[in-house]
């Protein structure tokens, strides 16, 4: 699946990834593999995924918008 987290000055990340998980406003969740569509609101804290090849890696979000469907999960930050 695709992981996008996009601010407005830059693509912070673009690439496959096989989880990601998110800081929801509700409560932190974790998108697999044709995860249901979604549309989420984020707060400050870490984008967690891990990529193809196994390597996990972070981003530090101060919040945002998540949007799942059909394995992209597309991140807007702030």
């Amino acid at each position: 699946m695709t992981l996008r987290i996009i601010s407005a000055q830059q693509i912070v990340y673009d690439g496959e990834v096989t989880a990601v998980t998110l800081p929801g406003t509700m409560g932190e969740f974790t998108v697999l593999r044709n995860h249901a569509a979604l549309l989420a609101t984020l707060t400050a804290g870490k984008v967690r995924y891990t990529e193809a090849d196994g390597k996990e890696d972070h981003a530090d979000i101060t919040g945002g918008i998540a949007d799942v469907d059909n394995n992209v999960i597309s991140v807007c930050v702030y």
